[in-house]
């Protein structure tokens, strides 16, 4: 058997090894926060925010819509974190008994590639955060700038940037930490705005949230049309954590840890954050005459500096939160998934945090005005399969039954399949990811764009069962 031994951080989980048991020690908690810092980021809010606007339904609608949402996405994620909490391995050891231990590096990548690229995009809007705060504090504004960026805006990104490699140098147990109070915090200032804005709105919010994104002319067909819309956009939004989240799961007690966890992540963070975020929407439609979806913009028109303050570190939080669970994580293992004896924990971490200073140095003057979301959006299409050919094999082929050795031996073992690619996972994946990706570029497809994750694992699942069990 080959395995990797290189020394990790902490213990053998916070590389591509199975974790050991002194390392399983998440409660449900720490799983609740890992769904708390996905739902809180400023992407997140403003997501949720335009969901109310552009979809023409009644605040009710939506809110039902975002509840269904968080029910099936944690139906969905005790599926696929089940193997991990069992065997403690993460997603791309996972993904070697469907696709093979040659064939799994190619949605490990994918997954690798996009997490990256998000993860030097959110090092960028975390340090607008940082750099609000210096603002607020100093009164400095303006400057000269060098690739769009002043030099506070510089000092703010790089703070940020080597704030994450302090995290992740210290190992799972310092991003676990920072998880848990990441998380509870961001509800406070929330609830503060929101407090704010009723204060304001002299009575009107309540009523306001339940009927001003309401068409004049909506009918029960808009409505349900609007609530399957919404309920497909965020399981799209957490497709990706969805895929790996045997990263996280594998540190859990046990499995009644996991499943208290997302139950109360999940369903209880959307009914919360989507509530809070529905009567902020509201109070600054009231309030400013406008509908905002930006958190930032309503803050600055509060005209509060105490509140300004706090919402900086706030965000900061948040984004950073969001950052470590969805980005960071999946980018280092799958980095080290591509040569699991030569590249550790560390090493993986640092070449993440390379390409992110990049990424997000330019994003203000150059990658933020390319059109590089296509790209990334069809990275992203293509891992939609995966989730459904991995579910299939794990549960209806394999019983829930693993090799934990077979899957580090690269050389021989059940997981080989001759040349380490599975044929028929790996043609499963490239029918089905070609629907997916047609979703991204075919005009005629773009209406199922919210549907699309579900239907691509769909079809990924049942091609790989029929292929494999001929």
């Amino acid at each position: 058997m080959t395995m990797h031994t290189d020394t990790p951080i902490g213990g053998g989980g916070d590389t591509l090894n199975p974790v050991i048991p002194s390392e399983k020690n998440w409660g449900w908690f720490a799983i609740f926060n890992i769904w708390a810092n996905d739902v809180q980021s400023l992407f997140g809010y403003s997501l949720v925010a335009s969901l109310f606007i552009s979809f023409g339904v009644s605040g009710w609608t939506a809110f039902a819509a975002l509840i269904a949402a968080g029910l099936f996405v944690m139906f969905l994620v005790n599926l696929s974190g089940a193997p991990g909490e069992k065997y403690g391995i993460p997603y791309p050891v996972l993904a070697r008994a469907s696709l093979g231990t040659q064939g799994a590096k190619l949605p490990a990548i994918l997954r690798a590639i996009v997490a990256v690229f998000w993860y030097g995009v959110q090092v960028y809007f975390a340090s607008t955060a940082v750099a609000l705060l210096i603002r607020s504090l100093t009164g400095i504004s303006g400057g000269t700038e060098v690739l769009g960026l002043t030099g506070v805006d510089w000092l703010s990104f790089i703070v940020v940037w080597a704030f994450h490699i302090v995290i992740f140098w210290r190992g799972m147990d310092w991003v676990e930490t920072f998880l848990n109070i990441a998380g509870p915090f961001v509800y406070l200032v929330m609830i503060g705005l929101v407090i704010v804005l009723w204060q304001k709105a002299d009575g009107q919010l309540l009523e306001a949230a339940r009927t001003i994104f309401v068409q004049p002319d909506a009918t029960f067909l808009t409505e349900f049309n609007g609530f399957v819309a919404i309920v497909g956009t965020m399981v799209a939004y957490f497709a990706a954590v969805m895929i790996n989240f045997s990263d996280f799961s594998r540190y859990a007690k046990d499995k009644p840890a996991m499943v208290r966890g997302n139950l109360a992540g999940l369903p209880f963070n959307m009914i919360l954050f989507s509530a809070l975020a529905l009567l902020t929407t509201a109070g600054a439609a009231v309030v400013y005459g406008e509908a905002i979806i930006n958190p930032t913009e309503i803050v600055e028109r509060t005209d509060s500096v105490l509140l300004s303050i706090i919402a900086a570190i706030t965000f900061f939080a948040a984004t950073v939160g969001i950052n470590l669970v969805a980005n960071f994580i999946p980018a280092v293992n799958g980095i080290a998934n591509l040569a699991p004896r030569k590249i550790s924990f560390r090493m993986a971490g640092l070449i993440t945090s390379g390409f992110a200073f990049v990424i997000g140095g330019l994003w203000v003057s150059f990658i933020a005005n390319f059109g590089i979301g296509g790209f990334v959006n069809t990275l992203g299409a293509t891992l939609a399969p995966i989730y459904g050919i991995m579910i299939v094999d794990y549960y209806m082929l394999r019983r829930q039954t693993l090799d934990v050795a077979g899957l580090y031996d690269e050389v021989g073992g059940p997981y080989r399949f001759g040349n380490g690619w599975n044929t028929p996972a790996v043609v499963a994946f490239a029918i089905a990811a070609l629907f997916s990706v047609a979703t991204v570029w075919v005009p005629a497809l773009a209406v199922l764009s919210g549907y699309a994750w579900v239907i691509g694992a769909l079809i990924g699942g049942a091609l790989y069962y029929m292929l494999a069990k001929r």
